[in-house]
């Protein structure tokens, strides 16, 4: 390991691995497939990183988060580490660029989107790219059995055929028994090699609330529990509702949701990190790629769509390993609520085949045409023009994404790029002050730019040149104009690709496989997530690491174990219990509920001796979440 360790010392100052990482690093380290399973911060891209420059040649990362790619560039790039990404959005001069200077150029990584594994010109430029390993983050999204399946990662096994001697290492952050074994089988692993790190955070206080007045509640929790905070909520306009709220009550928190700019993203997330925001409040959109350690609270104040996704997002709290807290505020309509989710999720085949034909003329795509055309969607205006409902529409287009017609790329680089081509021509061009001054000014600002796309801002570019962003923006537009570079300004449109020509909808096949399968898997987690909300009687990390697959003792500090200590039972009062309680389920199973009003005891001591007789295994669930004896 002294060659590794060596890495890790040189580029990230650290002199030892993280318990798993030193495993993992070893195990594709000797061109083993490797499935490596590290929560949430359990630094997940040192184990490939680490292998990568310890070979020769250049390591592929496939990762679906255009922000994380960037992110993990410019910090190799910050370690001196030569690192490229290609995602959607690019022009085909930005990928061209990419693909030659890792050809020629040295580069150690490469990050692709999964989308762009299967591109005809990737495959084209694969055989001189000298790779030597595959990274595959966010594994779990190869896994039809998975909570965020995506077609577009079926296409990495594919490429394996070309590339027969490259180890690949998958990491991701939550995965059952079952999606562990998919992935294994999806990628072609010739044996099964898993490391997994247990799921258990001893410092993290799991508990539900049953409340009505959400926001009410909120505050007595940032009142009661001081530091940083993280708010989940559903929709976009939720979160600056919530967020307004607070600001009102005089609480210092802002908003986040994936419709903002790149620019407001990164001013938000700038400002909770530092800790001039306390309380964020936020989609699911935020989150990933953020290491902060001393978030002390996390709270949902809407029902997650599985555990796994409730799991990753609550597992932000505590990272330093002192106490934080993980809350679910749950309300009485939120299993109505949560319920409804499965038919905006799916909705008919109809309505899906009918989606296909509007999204198509709304392109002017002819039947028979359109394989390989991307263009930019506005879905709120797609919907807006036929009449459509959004949640419904959007679903309809990820089942067409799934049965493979086409995709869209909801998550779309925000930031400027320019490159110049030859440097005496552009200053001939510049024949006047304002542009010359803005040419030099780019020049200052970012290095590279005739070798390489560099992100830019045109604001501080008008700044730095004594111009206006508008004048900036139509000077740089020129320069592309008379082909002297390459600008592409920004934009926030999501980018939609027809992965095949146009068909006629009537024979569009939405199989089994990718949709009523999807549909009956993603209804028995809505059930797991509606189950914790609303149990007991068990302890709430133990629910959640046995949907892992990990059996652990009653944690002792969630809001269940809690309630048991306080209602202790005498000895005699704990016998006299549980002879009837097993009397009753010698009878028949029964559920939680039938059996509490079955019996005349108080509620809380009863449930105190059903988890005893639980956690001394007496008592079991079966497949129908009913108990019954052992």
């Amino acid at each position: 390991m002294s060659k590794y360790t060596d890495i890790l010392k040189q580029y990230w100052g650290y002199d030892s691995f993280r318990p798993l990482q030193d495993e993992i690093v070893a195990s594709v380290g000797e061109g083993k497939d490797t499935l490596g399973l590290m929560p949430t911060g359990g630094g997940k891209s040192i184990t490939f990183q680490v292998p990568a420059l310890a070979r020769e040649g250049l390591c592929l990362v496939v990762t679906p988060l255009i922000a994380l790619m960037k992110d993990q560039v410019e910090n190799l790039k910050k370690r001196g580490i030569k690192a490229a990404a290609i995602y959607s959005g690019m022009t085909a001069k930005e990928v061209a660029v990419t693909y030659d200077n890792c050809t020629f150029g040295g580069y150690k990584f490469l990050y692709l989107s999964p989308e762009r594994i299967g591109a005809k010109n990737f495959l084209e430029k694969l055989p001189n790219l000298r790779v030597s390993m595959m990274a595959i983050d966010e594994s779990h999204c190869i896994s039809q059995w998975g909570y965020d399946f995506r077609p577009s990662y079926l296409r990495i096994a594919e490429i394996r055929q070309y590339l027969p001697e490259v180890p690949v290492l998958a990491v991701t952050a939550t995965a059952t028994p079952e999606v562990a074994k998919d992935i294994q089988d999806k990628l072609h692993f010739p044996k099964p090699n898993i490391f997994q790190k247990s799921f258990e955070r001893d410092n993290l206080v799991y508990a539900v609330r049953y409340v009505e007045d959400k926001p009410r509640f909120l505050l007595k929790m940032l009142n009661n529990v001081p530091g940083t905070a993280i708010v989940y909520a559903r929709s976009r306009k939720r979160t600056k509702e919530i967020s307004d709220f607070l600001i009102t009550e005089g609480y210092s928190a802002d908003f986040y949701h994936a419709g903002l700019t790149s620019a407001e993203k990164d001013a938000k997330q700038k400002a909770w990190s530092e800790g001039k925001v306390r309380v964020i409040v936020a989609t699911n959109a935020f989150g990933m790629g953020i290491d902060k350690p001393d978030v002390r609270l996390v709270v949902h104040v809407d029902l997650p769509d599985s555990l796994e996704a409730y799991f990753q997002e609550a597992g932000r709290a505590g990272r330093d390993g002192e106490k934080a807290y993980a809350v679910l505020l749950y309300s009485n309509s939120d299993g109505t609520k949560i319920k409804k989710r499965l038919s905006d999720n799916f909705p008919e085949k109809k309505f899906i085949r009918s989606v296909y034909d509007k999204v198509a003329d709304y392109l002017k795509i002819a039947v028979g045409v359109g394989q390989d055309r991307s263009f930019e969607f506005d879905l709120s205006e797609f919907c807006h023009r036929f009449k459509l409902p959004i949640i419904q529409s959007y679903s309809a287009i990820k089942a067409l994404e799934r049965a493979g017609y086409l995709t869209l790329s909801e998550e779309r680089d925000n930031s400027s790029r320019l490159m110049y081509y030859e440097r005496y021509a552009l200053f001939d061009f510049a024949n006047n002050a304002r542009t010359e001054a803005i040419i030099k000014s780019t020049l200052r600002l970012y290095t590279g730019l005739f070798t390489n796309f560099a992100y830019i801002n045109e604001k501080l570019i008008a700044r730095q040149s004594g111009a206006t962003p508008e004048q900036v923006y139509e000077a740089l537009k020129a320069v592309a104009v008379a082909k002297l570079g390459s600008y592409v300004p920004q934009s926030n449109t999501p980018i939609l690709t027809f992965l095949q020509n146009r068909h006629d909808s009537k024979r569009l096949h939405i199989g089994k496989e990718s949709f009523e399968d999807l549909q009956h898997r993603f209804e028995k987690r809505m059930k797991s997530v509606l189950d914790y909300a609303t149990m007991r009687h068990r302890c709430r990390s133990q629910i959640l690491l046995s949907y892992f697959g990990e059996d652990i003792k009653p944690c002792g500090h969630c809001d269940v174990c809690l309630a048991r200590q306080k209602a202790a039972l005498s000895a005699q009062e704990y016998e006299n219990m549980a002879a009837v309680i097993c009397d009753k389920l010698r009878v028949k199973p029964l559920r939680i509920e039938k059996l509490i009003d079955s019996l005349p005891y108080d509620e809380e001591k009863l449930l105190s001796a059903l988890r005893q007789l639980l956690d001394d295994g007496e008592v079991l669930y079966n497949s129908a979440q009913e108990l019954t004896l052992s």
